[in-house]
C-alpha cells in the first residue's frame, strides 16, 4: 500500500503555522459609526476560525522536523520511534491526532511496520477528524492491517464499521461480507462466518448482482469439511440449482451417499435421482441400481435402466450378469402387468393393508404411471405400520414426475430422520424444474404479444 499524501494536510499546517506566528497588529482608533461594522468582522473572523484546524506552534515544529526526517533517503524510522511517541504526547487537538497518526501510518508504511500502521490509522479514526468521505475506507484499512496482525476480534469491529457506512471500495457490499465470513473461517468459527457467507449470497440476489460460484464453492468445502449437517446438503443443492452443470449435481447427490450410510430402498431413491438429472453413467452404479430395484419385484424400471446403460456405453452387451437381469425383466413384465389391475383394486380397498397399498405405489410408480403412484401413496400416508419417510419420499419424487413441482417440494420438506438429506436433494432438484418450467412458460406467454406487434407493424 502506498503511503498517504500529506500534500492537502501540509497546506493545513502551513495555516496553522502563518496563524501562529503572524506579526502582531496595533491597535488603531476606531471610530463610532465603524464599531458595529468592526464588531461584526471580528465575529465573522473568530466564526471562521474556528472551523479552522488548530494546532499549537510546538506541535507544528516538532511534527514538521519528524515528518521530514522520516521522508529523507535511508531514514532510519525504528530510530525515530522515540519522537512520534513526543508528537502523540503533544497532540491534543482532534487536528494534531489526525496529523500523528497519519504520521505514524506513512512511518509505518515506510517500515513496512504493520503495527505502526495500524497504529496511525486507529488514532486517525480516534480523532473526529478523518474526512467524512474516508470514514469507510479508513476503517476498512484498518481491518486489513488488523488481520494480517491476526487481531481478528479488532479487525471485525473494523469490518463492521465499514460495511455499516456502506463502504464498498472497488468491490460491493457483499464482498465485505464475505471479507467477515473468512475472518471467522480463520478462527475456526465455521458456522459464524457461514451466516455472514449467506449474507452475502443474499445481499447479491437482492441487488441483481450475479452471485459467484466460488461463494457456493467455499461454503459447500467448509461445510463439508467440518460436517456441518444440514448445511453441507443446503450448498451441494443450492450451487446445482444457480449452476446445472452435471458435476454439480452428481456432487450434490454424491454428497448425500458418502455422508450417510443408506440400505437398499433409500439407495434406489437415490440412483433414481441420478438416471433422471442424467448424470447416472458409471457401470457400477448401474449395477447397483438393477440389485436394489430387483428384477422381479420392479421388472420394467430394470429393463429400462438396463437399456439406458447400454445405449450410453455404460454397460457392456456382454456382461451375463446384466444380461441375466434384463432376461428375467423381460419374461417378468407381461406377468406383473396381468397382476395390476388386481394390485390396483386391492389397494383400493377401504381395508387394505399398508403393505398393500405401498407395493401399489411402488409399481405404478415403476411403470411411470405417476397419478396413480401419487394416489396410493397419498393413502399409504394415512395407514398404520408404513415407512413414512420412504412413503413421503417416494410420493414427493411421483409428483416430481406429474411435474407437479411445488407439491412435491411441500411433500419432501416433511421428511425427517435418515431420509431427510435424499428427499432434500430431490426436493432441490424439484424447484429447479419448477423455476426451469416458470421461465419456459413465460417466453412462451410472450411470444404472441411479439408476433402481434410484428403483424401489426406490418
Amino acid at each position: 500500500m502506498t503511503s498517504f499524501t500529506l500534500r492537502k494536510q501540509a497546506s493545513k499546517l502551513v495555516l496553522a503555522i502563518a496563524l501562529a506566528t503572524g506579526t502582531a497588529m496595533v491597535a488603531g482608533h476606531i471610530a463610532p459609526d465603524e464599531a458595529h461594522a468592526q464588531r461584526k468582522k471580528k465575529k465573522d473572523k473568530k466564526d471562521k476560525d474556528a472551523g479552522k484546524p488548530q494546532y499549537s506552534k510546538e506541535f507544528v515544529a516538532a511534527f514538521t522536523a519528524l515528518d521530514e526526517a522520516s521522508k529523507a533517503e535511508g531514514a532510519d524510522i525504528p530510530a525515530l520511534r522515540s519522537r512520534l511517541d513526543e508528537i502523540f504526547a503533544m497532540a491534543t487537538s482532534g487536528d494534531e491526532k489526525f496529523q500523528s497518526g497519519l504520521l505514524a501510518y506513512n512511518m509505518g508504511v515506510k517500515d513496512n511496520n504493520l503495527e505502526l500502521r495500524l497504529l496511525g490509522m486507529e488514532t486517525m479514526l480516534a480523532s473526529g477528524k478523518t474526512p467524512p468521505e474516508s470514514v469507510g475506507q479508513y476503517n476498512f484499512i484498518a481491518f486489513q492491517t488488523a488481520s494480517v496482525l491476526e487481531q481478528h476480534e479488532k479487525s471485525r469491529d473494523y469490518l463492521q464499521k465499514a460495511i455499516d457506512l456502506g463502504y464498498s471500495g472497488d468491490g460491493t457490499q457483499s464482498d465485505l461480507l464475505v471479507a467477515m465470513a473468512q475472518t471467522y473461517f480463520n478462527t475456526d468459527e465455521y458456522p459464524r462466518g457461514l451466516q455472514y457467507l449467506d449474507q452475502a449470497i443474499a445481499a447479491k440476489k437482492a441487488a441483481g448482482e450475479p452471485v459467484e460460484e466460488r461463494l457456493f464453492d467455499i461454503a459447500f468445502s467448509v461445510s463439508y469439511r467440518e460436517d456441518l449437517q444440514p448445511q453441507v446438503y443446503d450448498y451441494a443443492v443450492a450451487r446445482a440449482q444457480m449452476f446445472p452443470t452435471d458435476a454439480n449435481w452428481t456432487n450434490a447427490i454424491n454428497v448425500v451417499r458418502v455422508l450417510n450410510e443408506y440400505g437398499p430402498q433409500p439407495t434406489l431413491d437415490i440412483l433414481r435421482l441420478s438416471r433422471m438429472v442424467g448424470v447416472l453413467d458409471d457401470k457400477q452404479e448401474y449395477i447397483i441400481y438393477v440389485e436394489t430395484a430387483d428384477a422381479r419385484r420392479l421388472p420394467q424400471e430394470v429393463k429400462d435402466v438396463i437399456e439406458q446403460g447400454y445405449a450410453i456405453g455404460a454397460i457392456e452387451r456382454d456382461d451375463t450378469y446384466i444380461s441375466d437381469q434384463l432376461r428375467i425383466a423381460n419374461e417378468r413384465i407381461p406377468v406383473d402387468r396381468e397382476e395390476l389391475p388386481a394390485l390396483e383394486a386391492d389397494a383400493r380397498a377401504a381395508d387394505a393393508s399398508f403393505a398393500t397399498v405401498r407395493a401399489a405405489g411402488s409399481a405404478f410408480l415403476s411403470y411411470g404411471e405417476f397419478a396413480k403412484a401419487v394416489e396410493f401413496y397419498q393413502k399409504a400416508l394415512g395407514l398404520a405400520g408404513g415407512d413414512t419417510g420412504e412413503t413421503l419420499t417416494r410420493l414427493g419424487i411421483a409428483q416430481v414426475g406429474l411435474e407437479d413441482y411445488d407439491a412435491a417440494q411441500a411433500t419432501l420438506a416433511k421428511v425427517t430422520g435418515d431420509r431427510a438429506p435424499i428427499a432434500k436433494v430431490w426436493a432441490g432438484y424439484a424447484g429447479y424444474l419448477g423455476a426451469d418450467s416458470a421461465s419456459a412458460a413465460s417466453a412462451d406467454a410472450a411470444a404472441p404479444a411479439t408476433e402481434a406487434v410484428a403483424d401489426a407493424a406490418s
